[in-house]
């Protein structure tokens, strides 16, 4: 194989750099952790991935994460069009509590310093809860008190309502151990289902979720596109 010529360092260098092939490698010196130049990206995830509690100050990188994951969602959600103003507004609702998209409702996939993946996920049963104070600012914003979100979730179920990996990070494993912890969090408190929903068009994802051991059980719509909603029964 042919050997990597070491890429030029700059003033602002992130953690990894990625070669003319598109494998990235890590850049020594910048962490503690003591990971050479060279160890593949594959390499690197598999000894580093760690999984935290979220915190208030992850709010800019978990809101970009959002919005890439639910998209024209997060403008229904926000009331925003510019992407600046929606990435504002998911972070203020992220360091509110008692929201669906609080911190208190979201774990971090981290590899070193790095975010690199989300999850989002409460009882089923919440979400009307959840979704008032979001919907309080919106109504108020539009001076429209009849605006309402369509059900996402239904009672009875641990619902995931989002997930996301950052795209370098796809494709490691990363989607399935978040998961996992959601599922953990669902049995801790009781629940035996767990759902989530997929764009109707997204069939890799749904793949994903059905090697996972989801099934399909609905189609639902929200914010004019069709979902499936599917369901995973776990053990208690």
């Amino acid at each position: 194989m042919k050997k990597k010529s070491k890429p030029q360092r700059s003033k602002q260098m992130n953690y990894f750099e990625q070669d003319s092939d598109e494998t990235f490698y890590y850049i020594a010196g910048h962490t503690s952790a003591g990971v050479p130049y060279g160890t593949s990206w594959g390499e690197i995830v598999s000894q580093e991935l760690k999984i935290r509690l979220a915190v208030k100050k992850d709010s800019k990188k978990v809101a970009g994460l959002i919005y890439l994951a639910i998209g024209d969602i997060a403008e229904q959600l926000t009331g925003q069009t510019k992407t600046e103003h929606i990435h504002e507004t998911l972070a203020f609702f992220f360091r509110e509590k008692n929201n669906r998209l609080s911190f208190q409702n979201t774990i971090i996939a981290y590899v070193l310093d790095e975010v690199v993946g989300t999850i989002i996920s409460y009882p089923g049963d919440d979400a009307p809860v959840l979704d008032e104070p979001i919907l309080h600012r919106l109504r108020k914003k539009r001076r429209n008190q009849e605006i309402c979100f369509d059900k996402e979730a239904d009672p009875g179920d641990y619902y995931i309502d989002t997930i996301c990996v950052s795209p370098k990070f796809q494709g490691y494993g990363i989607g399935t151990t978040l998961i996992k912890e959601a599922e953990k969090e669902a049995r801790q408190i009781g629940y035996s289902r767990v759902s989530l929903n997929v764009a109707h068009d997204n069939p890799t994802a749904k793949g994903l979720y059905k090697k996972l051991g989801y099934i399909e059980e609905k189609i639902i719509q929200i914010n004019g596109h069709d979902y499936d909603y599917m369901v995973r029964v776990i053990e208690e």
